[in-house]
């Protein structure tokens, strides 16, 4: 099954955890996202769930095994690798996250789900209206602790382990232990073996690091120099309107992009990442919704169009290339203003970054993205009354008032190099 889909070799998370966590111990593993992670937890809890699946079978709205994740993409990527093993032992994965109607949620977990996939938020809300009982649950992990940390799910997530049976194989996989994630260690799991495979604090060390010092008048050109190679690029910056925003206009000067913040619909979030993990779109430009809540390969360029305000910011939007060993290449932009802060910036994230004073045209620019992928003619904007029509016949259609969600199907012969192995 692994084979099938290309895995043959396993990642150091994995050959740490699996001898303990498929003897049934509880796991604490430290690893930054894109280590493996989730095929170290998935193959275990599949392996268990198999094994007691005679005199534990699946019943109505009492899923057997709850992956708790932070957010809603990282759930659908979940589920997305975990389903085929769970299919070949004959059992169901579903996901439960907010932002969509709950109704095929709810009509999932009747129907009964073995192994549930969830955001706290919703999972919380559908525990209290009885539509989930977590009493069966034999295996609980908590994928990305130290994000749920870092927007507030904590207390979520003690509450949802508290509804789970005592005793049970609980796996934790964390960044870091800080901001409380040692509590939940301490608290929920029993005699855990630690695994360290890398962290958050320490770069990957095939991952380059460029400062490009530019002047406020040469940003924009010099950001849709870095955006035009041929390789498939992640733009971030610090706003949702700043993303939406450079979307449009990249997309406008021939440069196809796609946007993933929290303003959209998710049916356009997972519309505008399904476009860009594929391939036919080559170019995302995101906020920090992306840094941790995405994993897709072969980006070859992480470009901070805005810095981020601490390092572990910069660290965790810069792990989205140089992933599974690979390399790749990490450009922040620094304006006049902002030279303290981008130096302090990298002394905290523990790099030595390149920096180099650049212009548009700059033979910097072009030793990083190689030369420029062809142009692409922009697709017309819809009329007006044509846009608010298909917004109310179809709700999420668009994201969030860009065209950008709506057309990476006809660029993919244009700038895409094909699907990801």
């Amino acid at each position: 099954m692994l084979a099938e889909r290309g895995i043959t070799e396993p990642f150091p998370i994995q050959v740490a955890t699996l001898p303990d966590s498929l003897a049934g111990r509880d796991i604490l593993g430290r690893g930054r996202t894109g280590s493996g992670k989730t095929i170290a937890f998935g193959l275990p809890m599949v392996a268990r769930l198999a094994a007691t699946a005679k005199e534990s079978p699946r019943k109505a709205s009492r899923p057997r095994a709850l992956v708790l994740v932070p957010t809603r993409e990282l759930a659908n990527q979940v589920s997305e690798s975990i389903a085929p093993l769970a299919t070949a032992m004959g059992m169901r994965v579903t996901t439960v996250f907010g932002g969509v109607s709950q109704g095929r949620q709810v009509a999932a977990l009747r129907g009964g789900v073995d192994i549930l996939v969830a955001c706290p938020g919703r999972l919380e809300d559908l525990a209290s209206q009885r539509e989930c009982f977590l009493d069966r649950v034999e295996v609980t992990v908590l994928d990305e602790a130290d994000h749920m940390a870092d927007i507030g799910f904590l207390p979520a997530v003690k509450r949802l382990l508290d509804k789970t049976p005592a005793g049970t194989q609980r796996l934790l996989f964390s960044a870091t232990l800080d901001n409380g994630v040692d509590i939940i260690a301490k608290r929920y799991l029993s005699k855990p073996v630690t695994h360290s495979v890398d962290s958050v604090e320490a770069p990957v060390a095939v991952m380059q690091h460029h400062v490009f010092a530019v002047g406020n008048t040469d940003k924009p050109a010099v950001v849709r120099e870095l955006a035009s190679g041929a390789g498939r690029s992640l733009l971030f910056t610090r706003t949702k309107h700043s993303a939406k925003k450079l979307a449009r206009q990249l997309t406008a000067a021939g440069v196809p992009a796609v946007e993933l913040h929290g303003n959209l619909s998710q049916n356009a979030r997972e519309r505008n990442l399904e476009a860009f993990t594929s391939g036919g779109v080559q170019l995302l430009v995101a906020t920090d919704i992306a840094a941790r809540g995405i994993h897709v390969d072969d980006i070859e360029l992480v470009v901070h169009v805005d810095p981020p305000s601490e390092h572990k910011a910069y660290l965790h939007r810069s792990g989205r290339t140089a992933r599974a060993g690979a390399g790749g290449t990490v450009v922040t932009l620094m304006l006049p203003e902002q030279r303290g802060d981008v130096r302090t910036l990298a002394r905290l994230a523990g790099i030595s970054p390149t920096t180099t004073t650049v212009t548009p045209g700059s033979e910097h620019i072009l030793a990083l993205t190689g030369p420029p992928a062809p142009y692409v003619t922009p697709a017309p904007e819809a009329p007006a009354a044509a846009r608010g029509s298909s917004r109310s016949s179809s709700r999420g259609s668009r994201s969030g008032g860009s065209s950008s969600a709506a057309r990476p199907a006809a660029w993919s012969g244009s700038r895409g190099r094909g699907r990801r192995a």
